[in-house]
C-alpha cells in the first residue's frame, strides 16, 4: 500500500512532450549521418525534420539541424548521446536558447484551371510565394517561411487542387552575434 493506506495506485506522472530543434556540428565524413540517424532509430526516437550541409569547406565541417520531440529527460538523453559520438563537435538545443530563427523551403505543385487558377495565384501572392513554373493547367510555387506558415499555405492549396509537395526540412539559427 502507498503512504495514504489505500489500495489505489499512485497517480502516474505524465510529463509533457515538447518539440526541440537541435543544431549539431560534425565532421563532414562518410557515415556520420548514418550514425546520427542510427542513434535515433536504435532508441526509438523520432526525427521530425533533418537537414545537413557542409558549412566550412576548408575544415570539412557540416551542420546538422534535427527537429525531434520528447520529454525533457528524453531530449537531455538525446543531446548527451549525440555529444558522445566521435565525429560530433558540438550539440546546441536552439529551443532552450530561445527565439531561434527557423525556416524551411517548400515546393508546391497545384493544378489550376479557370477560377481555381486565379485563386491559386492570389493565394500565392498573399503568402509571398514565388512562381517557379506555370503551364496552362498547373503551377509550381516556392515558399520560404516558418513551418506553420507553410502548413497553412499547403492546407489552402489542397482545397484548390494540390498535386505534389516537396519540403526541405527546417534550417535554424540562434539570434544575435554569437556563433554556434
Amino acid at each position: 500500500m502507498n503512504a495514504m493506506n489505500t489500495h489505489y495506485p499512485d497517480p502516474v506522472r505524465v510529463e509533457p512532450v515538447n518539440r526541440h530543434t537541435l543544431a549539431v556540428v560534425v565532421d563532414n565524413e562518410p557515415g556520420v549521418l548514418a550514425r546520427i540517424s542510427g542513434l535515433f532509430s536504435g532508441r526509438g526516437y523520432n526525427i521530425e525534420s533533418l537537414t545537413v550541409s557542409e558549412t566550412e569547406e576548408a575544415r570539412h565541417i557540416s551542420r546538422v539541424t534535427i527537429v525531434t520531440t520528447g520529454t525533457n529527460a528524453v531530449i537531455e538523453q538525446i543531446k548527451a548521446q549525440l555529444d558522445r559520438l566521435v565525429p560530433v563537435h558540438r550539440v546546441v538545443d536552439l529551443t532552450l536558447q530561445g527565439n531561434a530563427l527557423e525556416r524551411e523551403i517548400c515546393l508546391v505543385k497545384v493544378r489550376g484551371e479557370g477560377e481555381h487558377r486565379s485563386e491559386a495565384l492570389r493565394l500565392a501572392a498573399a503568402f509571398g510565394a514565388k512562381t517557379l513554373d506555370a503551364t496552362l493547367d498547373s503551377f509550381v510555387f516556392e515558399l520560404t517561411g516558418a513551418t506553420e506558415e507553410i502548413d497553412r499555405f499547403v492546407g489552402l492549396m489542397s482545397v484548390i487542387g494540390l498535386v505534389e509537395i516537396c519540403r526541405t526540412g527546417i534550417a535554424a539559427m540562434s539570434r544575435g552575434a554569437e556563433p554556434l
